[in-house]
């Protein structure tokens, strides 16, 4: 079970007292004063505690015959591996962030374990049963992509908390602990005349960030980070005076004036979660948060294989990185004059955190348990995704599981291990000796890994490199895309296991019965004689064979007519649009349906 939160107390309670008999529990999250409002196995003593830990204590008096194994750990640690998944009967998600449970989804297929996902926003809750090749996974249906801001706004024009708080998560944190602004989710790139120029300003004050980043864990560094984003940059936009004709001027800080202030500043401020901080005690929080996240970075830096980067990355539940997050956007939102905000609101705006209901959670979870029992029974085929709405008529509504959408990125793909002697295979091992001679990929494809992009056609620079040397271990997954244009090979995820393997034999092994299959061709749609365009049945185009109610194949897009097409219908449409005409005489018991005003309404004649 992943997640031990609003759906998780309660699914975790279900499956004690449902008689399971070995239940294994991971969440990162301490237990917070607003948690037990609805977390119910959750009292005032537990606040600041695992909770995972507590969760297992507290369930465990429910039923002391189950085994409750407990993790305070983020489940996308390397040793939740994919071996780790496979040990399990069936998985449970009760997760709050979309990143994790696309993950979970992930692992869980590689590891061909039964998956049920669940979640709840206000009184709406769904739970969905994932299993390999068999139904829809969690990514088979796009989600919609987390609400981005436009560059310009975030840089130099904040107007709201938010603003202030994705400037911290996304690009300050991510500069200096983490990866370029370029892969910020919540940054919107999109080049118009304003934003670009925007991008271009945000690029370059980048790579000084970068520079300072050098500095990391040194006297220093905080003093070089704050005068650079809360002073330097903030005279630069202050220079630009047609900018603030119109709204109040941002104002700069000084280092020094406001370390004064702080000096009188308690060294718990940062536990008080629930107050507005002052400026003081938010630069006491930014200080003392960025020697915790650089020492913490320069341990990680030390522990890091040749050829890998030490990289932090924002976790709400990290205390670390939420303390600065929370500092850094209310130090910007004094300098802009917004209002700032307590830690615990930052919490759920920076987590996307999206307010719960008990009894939604409640009933979610006990739908979850309901399901989980067809699959562990083998009935699959009466399983059903189910959904709660507030409704005056139904409240729990359910339909059949669907099948795998053939092209989803993540379950359409083959998937496989390779053992590979990480110190002596090399990239060119994979492409030359695997890919090609064995596997029968053309020169046309490329290799990804979860850092990027290893090796495409045009980028061969790496192929020399062992797989040690480009951060591959144990547990580490790539990519293989085909790019051929004819019989193109879907993709195909291996997973490593590294394995010393003798001088003599290969430093990459297959499993000999591994086979990859095509992507499904799409095939010319049928039209009928009206100039109707209709699916084809399956196995021609991948439309699962989908018809209407009377057998018919459904219409999916109508013909362009050629221009002597329309001339020959002209006539006849103006005579049908004025009047009620109908092309053959209907039966005597016929309903005929009409267009009588031309407006678009459906009018039934039943004379």
């Amino acid at each position: 079970m992943v997640g031990a939160g609003g759906i998780g107390c309660e699914l975790l309670k279900n499956l004690a007292l449902a008689g399971f008999g070995e239940i294994h529990i991971v969440d990162l999250d301490t237990i917070d004063l607003s948690n037990l409002n609805r977390q119910f196995l959750f009292r005032n003593e537990h606040i600041k505690k695992s909770k995972a830990l507590v969760a297992k204590e507290s369930a465990g008096r429910f039923n002391p015959n189950v085994n409750i194994e407990a993790y305070h750990d983020n489940i996308k640690e390397a040793k939740f591996n994919v071996a780790w998944f496979k040990g399990f009967g069936i998985v449970f998600n009760a997760l709050d962030n979309l990143d994790a449970r696309r993950h979970v989804n992930k692992m869980c297929l590689a590891a061909d374990v039964p998956l049920v996902e669940s979640g709840t926003t206000g009184f709406n809750g769904q739970v969905q049963v994932i299993r390999k090749g068999k139904t829809e996974c969690y990514d088979c249906v796009t989600k919609d992509p987390p609400k981005s801001f436009p560059v310009c706004t975030i840089r130099s024009t904040p107007s709201q908390p938010i603003h202030c708080i994705v400037w911290a998560k996304s690009y300050l944190f991510t500069e200096i602990f983490g990866t370029s602004e370029d892969d910020a989710p919540e940054l919107d790139h999109s080049e118009d005349s304003e934003n670009q120029r925007e991008i271009e300003n945000l690029r370059r004050e980048s790579q000084a960030l970068k520079r300072i980043r050098d500095s990391v864990g040194s006297e220093h560094f905080p003093r070089l980070i704050f005068n650079k984003v809360y002073k330097e940059d903030i005279e630069r936009l202050r220079s630009m005076e047609d900018m603030w004709r119109s709204r109040r001027p941002p104002q700069p800080l000084d280092y020094d004036e406001v370390a004064k202030e702080a000096v009188e500043v308690g060294s718990t401020i940062a536990q008080k979660d629930q107050t507005v901080w002052t400026l003081a005690e938010n630069f006491a929080v930014f200080v003392d948060s960025l020697r915790r996240l650089s020492s913490r970075l320069a341990a990680d830096r030390a522990k890091a294989e040749t050829g890998t980067t030490a990289i932090l990355s924002f976790d709400k539940d990290d205390v670390d990185t939420l303390d600065f997050v929370a500092a850094s956007a209310n130090l910007r939102s004094h300098v802009f004059g917004i209002e700032t905000r307590s830690k615990f609101d930052i919490k759920q705006m920076a987590g996307n955190i999206i307010p719960a209901i008990a009894t939604t959670n409640a009933m979610t979870a006990g739908l979850c348990v309901l399901q989980a029992f067809k699959v562990m029974r083998n009935e699959l085929d009466k399983a059903k995704m189910v959904f709660l709405t507030r409704s005056t008529e139904r409240v729990i509504s359910s339909e059949p599981l669907r099948p795998p959408n053939p092209t989803c990125p993540v379950c359409s793909v083959a998937q496989s291990t390779l053992e590979v002697d990480i110190s002596r295979a090399t990239l060119d091992d994979l492409v030359e000796r695997l890919l090609k001679a064995k596997l029968g990929y053309g020169g046309e494809f490329s290799i990804n890994s979860e850092a990027g992009i290893l090796y495409d056609p045009e980028e061969d620079q790496n192929l020399s490199k062992t797989f040690k040397e480009l951060g591959l271990k144990s547990d580490s997954f790539i990519t293989v895309i085909d790019d051929e244009d004819e019989d193109t090979k879907v993709n195909v995820v291996f997973s490593i296991a590294e394995k010393a393997l003798g001088e003599d034999a290969e430093p990459i092994l297959l499993p000999e019965d591994f086979t990859i299959p095509t992507k499904p061709k799409t095939a010319a749609a049928a039209e009928d004689a009206n100039g109707h365009v209709h699916a084809l049945p399956n196995g021609t185009n991948g439309t699962n064979g989908a018809a209407t109610t009377n057998g018919a194949l459904p219409v999916i897009g109508k013909r362009k007519r050629t221009a002597e097409e329309a001339g020959a219908d002209t006539a006849n449409d103006s005579a049908k649009k004025r009047g009620k005409v109908v092309t053959a005489p209907p039966a005597e018991d016929d309903i005929v349906i009409v267009d009588d005003a031309g407006d678009g309404a459906i009018v039934i004649d039943d004379d």
